[in-house]
């Protein structure tokens, strides 16, 4: 098949990281991207495989005729036999352009499972509206990453019989147990031998809630006397940061933080670290970087969002979101479960047999290509 992926935005995120995946595993089909906004990192990645990705340039959160126009222009020109689109902005702009393109094939993709109107810009709860009106009637079918996404978007009105979850998929290859990558790192990061190393993987935006983390560490420096580090990963998780340097100062663990900035070794970082971190307050669908850090056998702890208490099961942590106390608790109580090394490697082992088993970037890749071929002959 001829499929064409139309995506808000391809820069740093998890909806884009699926994507980039999904076009390198799936060798059956011919893949298109179109990005509504810039073409971004993920973008650049994508093209130096050799698949076309074309960029709108739309600025945030606006439409622009001249984007509309090209948009149906690349629709004709590439003439796909199906339409995936990711996330609310282009299910709704995606669709509007192919049916106008006299595309009929059209699944779209939800990445989002929260949509809580404090947070959630008015644009975007809009386009929600629209999307479930018309989800009766537009796409062939509606895949969601996350089991909560479904019961949300269920919630608000859309179409309930063409809901499919689907889990993102990881390479398991290329997120593996490494321990050369573990040991050049953490030499990297001056990280002693017996030092316990957290780690969370998450650009800087009020949904990660990096404060709660931070408070969290607090509390754990009163409830350990063991030695303990933790890595910050992500765009604007740098020193340039003043709003983060200054909460590190206020909760006084500027010390035992290392500000590490995006990076592209994501699967030697939590190789690196000892135990991966999710402190988000909402917005999670299906986190990647929990399957990622478990595929590269650490444990998780993560706050009880999206489908992240699914993906982690009985091999780590799940604490309620926005508390800080509970949160530091779980840390400590995992440095102490490290004592025991036989059961901490069983758990570890744990932790990549479940991603494997249930996880695998074949196993999405596959459900994918069902759903667009269903989807083909469902006319």
């Amino acid at each position: 098949m001829q499929v064409l992926h139309i995506i808000t935005d391809f820069n740093d995120g998890g909806a884009q990281a699926v994507l980039y995946r999904f076009i390198i595993a799936d060798k059956q089909n011919t893949h298109h991207v179109i990005s509504l906004m810039s073409i971004g990192w993920y973008g650049e990645q994508t093209a130096k495989l050799g698949i076309p990705v074309h960029a709108l340039d739309m600025p945030k959160s606006r439409v622009t005729r001249a984007g509309v126009t090209k948009l149906y222009r690349l629709i004709r020109q590439i003439g796909p036999d199906a339409i995936q689109t990711w996330m609310y902005h282009s299910d709704l702009l995606g669709s509007v352009a192919a049916r106008l393109a006299g595309k009929q094939v059209i699944v779209w993709g939800i990445h989002n499972s929260d949509l809580d109107p404090t947070q959630t810009a008015f644009t975007t709860r809009a386009i929600v509206r629209v999307c479930a009106a018309i989800s009766g009637f537009i796409p062939r079918k509606i895949i969601s990453c996350s089991e909560e996404g479904v019961r949300v978007h269920t919630a608000l009105g859309y179409q309930q019989q063409k809901m499919v979850t689907i889990p993102n998929g990881y390479d398991v290859s290329e997120f593996a147990p490494n321990l050369a990558a573990r040991q050049e790192l953490r030499q990297q990061w001056h990280i002693p031998d017996g030092t316990t190393l957290f780690g969370m993987v998450a650009r800087w935006n009020p949904q990660k809630d990096h404060a709660n983390l931070i408070a969290a560490l607090a509390h754990l420096k009163t409830l350990t006397p063991s030695p303990w580090h933790c890595v910050l990963v992500g765009s604007k998780l740098d020193a340039d940061n003043d709003t983060l340097v200054e909460l590190l100062d206020r909760y006084q663990v500027k010390d035992r933080v290392t500000l590490l900035g995006l990076r592209s070794d994501i699967p030697a970082v939590m190789n690196a670290v000892d135990l991966h971190v999710l402190s988000s307050a909402y917005g999670e669908a299906f986190p990647n970087v929990v399957a990622e850090a478990m595929a590269c056998a650490r444990p998780c702890i993560v706050t009880d969002v999206g489908d992240a208490g699914l993906i982690v099961g009985d091999t780590g942590w799940v604490v309620p979101s926005s508390d800080a106390v509970r949160l530091g608790e779980a840390m400590a109580g995992a440095i102490d479960r490290m004592s025991d090394l036989p059961a901490w490697q069983q758990r570890q082992a744990q932790c990549r047999q479940r991603i494997e088993a249930n996880f695998s970037v074949q196993n999405m890749v596959a459900k994918y290509n069902d759903v667009w071929e269903r989807a083909l002959v469902d006319r």
